[in-house]
């Protein structure tokens, strides 16, 4: 395996908007940076799907459509539902925190039903997957390597959800864009079953 063609794709999958993405802004942005411990949920859960894939369960995704579709459906759906409960949140005063925090075990829930998740690993391991006499070992450290850019990245968007809680001083700003992010989460969810 070429390591820096796998490092960049890791990085573009990591850092391109989609739900986990969003909604890790959206919670930094009511509960600040430190408070984000979704972010660690969300990216030992990719890192995991990453190393299910590469050990056989790819295999059993790329047989079985069926199971593939009924996992991309529970996702869109579990997925609309969020962005609807973001939508309608109430237009709460900025200085209070947020009544509901997007825990790590949300976001590792999210990972299991992402379908931008599984199809990711699929095409980490039908592409990089390296042929060798240990591939679990190889396997495990693309997993592990995945795991550390995928943090970075959500730090980014975490990061990002600081710096809008900044600039959206007003009540009536923080809910157009919550609900522009609402928005974004339910077009990053039906992206996939649509293309």
């Amino acid at each position: 395996m070429s390591l820096m063609p796998y490092l960049l794709f890791a990085f573009v999958a990591s850092i391109t908007p989609g739900p986990t993405n969003i909604l890790v802004l959206t919670n930094s942005q009511h509960f600040g940076v430190k408070n984000t411990v979704a972010i660690l949920g969300g990216c030992i859960t990719a890192s995991l799907i990453v190393l299910v894939s590469g050990a056989g369960a790819g295999e059993v995704l790329r047989q079985f459509p069926l199971i593939r579709q009924a996992m991309s459906w529970a996702g869109v759906l579990w997925l609309t539902w969020m962005s609807w409960q973001l939508y309608r949140a109430p237009a709460a005063n900025i200085a209070e925190k947020a009544p509901h925090r997007f825990t790590a075990q949300a976001a590792a829930l999210l990972q299991l039903v992402n379908p931008k998740t599984w199809m990711m690993a699929l095409a980490v391991v039908s592409l990089f997957a390296p042929v060798s006499i240990h591939p679990l070992r190889d396997i495990a450290l693309m997993a592990l390597w995945f795991l550390l850019i995928s943090v970075m990245c959500l730090m980014c968007w975490a990061w990002l959800g600081k710096a809008v809680s900044r600039v959206f001083r007003t009540t009536v700003a923080m809910v157009r864009f919550q609900r522009l992010m609402a928005l974004c989460l339910l077009i990053s969810a039906w992206a996939g079953m649509l293309v």
